[in-house]
Order: structure tokens, then sequence, then C-alpha cells
């Protein structure tokens, strides 16, 4: 096994807003799970566990299931690309992404931020119940599926299937989204600057109230966008006709 790779620098270097130093972790010379083993508090390979101190991850190259499972008040700046699953099962932590991420990025999210400076591919924050994740660039298909309770902004445009199931939390789209957006949706609120491809099955557009411009202005400061207007967006939303079978709707089930 390689040695473990440690070392404290100045986190201003890294375009941080931590102000004082970082932890640098290299994903290059540190194995993966004993990386993610010190973010999550343990002693590892006989050095002594970090602090609360800023950690900067180098040389992620693509790896998967980078920061996961995280459930402490860290700040986490990983510099590159991630693979699946990056910072999945997020507790509290706050954890940037300079770069893409795969397959699942922030999934089952409970609380903190996800940050991706790039974009990233299918299934961003599914299932997650909380917390914040931002996109800055696409997102692919099925961006938010089954979340429950996320909210989620997207600088760019999102894929197919986005917010499939999605049972509760928000969804902010600066750019278009593609086919079948908001599919079975439960009570989950959706917001689009562009174009919707289709609507799924029971999703619609409804009003902008006072109330929706509102947080909707809200969620777009909190993840750097607040020079959007709220109401160049369509707000999209559960027609609520498939909660109980009926057998007209049988087709859409």
């Amino acid at each position: 096994m390689d040695a473990l790779s440690t070392e404290t620098i100045d986190s201003e270097t890294v375009g941080t807003e931590t102000v004082g130093t970082a932890r640098e972790l290299d994903l290059a010379t540190t194995p993966l799970r004993s990386l993610n083993g010190l973010l999550h508090g343990r002693e590892v390979e006989g050095h002594a566990p970090l602090a609360d101190e800023p950690v900067v991850i180098r040389n992620p190259r693509g790896a998967h299931s980078v920061a996961a499972g995280l459930d402490r008040p860290l700040q986490v700046t990983i510099d590159g690309h991630v693979g699946y699953y990056a910072a999945g099962m997020n507790q509290r932590a706050d954890v940037v992404i300079e770069g893409n991420a795969g397959v699942g990025v922030a999934e089952n999210m409970m609380s903190g931020s996800v940050v991706v400076k790039g974009n990233a591919s299918q299934s961003a924050g599914a299932t997650a119940h909380g917390g914040l994740l931002v996109v800055e660039g696409d997102a692919a298909a099925r961006c938010g599926i089954s979340m429950k309770g996320v909210d989620i902004v997207v600088g760019g445009s999102i894929g197919h299937m986005s917010a499939f199931m999605a049972q509760a939390g928000r969804l902010v789209v600066r750019g278009d989204a593609g086919e079948a957006l908001g599919d079975s949706i439960y009570e989950a609120r959706l917001y689009v600057r562009g174009t919707v491809a289709s609507l799924g099955a029971d999703c619609v557009s409804k009003e902008m109230r006072a109330e929706h411009l509102e947080e909707l202005a809200t969620l777009l400061k909190a993840a750097g966008f607040e020079d959007d207007d709220p109401a160049s967006y369509t707000r999209y939303g559960s027609a609520r006709s498939l909660y109980h079978f009926h057998v007209d709707n049988a087709s859409a089930y």
C-alpha cells in the first residue's frame, strides 16, 4: 500500500473562501479507502485523524465514491474530476468539486452542500433528503430522481426523466429540460427558465405566486445566481390526478 501523503497548505491558494490553512490529501499517493477514513475522522495507518480544518483533495482522476458518507461539518475541495457517487450520503459537510462529476453525485444527501463546478452525469442528487446541490454546468438524465427534500440548482440544462417520482424539495434549472420532466411527481416544486421538451405523467405548469418568486430568489442567491429574474422562470408541479388509483388513469400507471 502506498504511503499516506498529507500536507498543510494555505487555503487561499486553492480558491476556497476559508481563511487560514487547509489539509492537503493526494489521491496519487493515498489509497481512497484511507483518504475517506481520514475524512470520516478515523485514525488511518498511524496518522492522526483530521481536525476540523478545511481539506483539499488532489489528483482525484475520476475516482469513485470520493468524500462519500461524510457526517461532520468539514469543508472539502476536490481539485479535479470525480467518478460515481462523489459526496454521496453527505451530512453537514460542504463539498466543492472543481471539475465534472460522474453518476449519482450527492446521492442520498441529507444535509450540507455539494457544488459541482463543471457538469454532472445522470442521477445527480438522486433520493437526496436535504441540503443543497449546485451543478454550475449541465446535468444529464434523471437529475433529482426520487428527490425527498433536497434543493438542486442547475446552472445549465438537464436531461430526460429528471425529477421522476420527485417527492419533496425544489429543482431549479436555468437552462432547458429534457423529455418527461417530473414524471409521476409528488409534491416537489420545479422551476425552469428555458424550454421543456415534454412533461411527464401528472406534471403540469403552475402559477408563479409571490411566495414562489420569493422562494426561487432565495434558492438562486444561495447557488450564486442572484442576478437571475425569478419572473423569467416557469413553475411545474403535480396535477395530483395519480395520487389514488382510478380506472380511467390505468394507462398512466
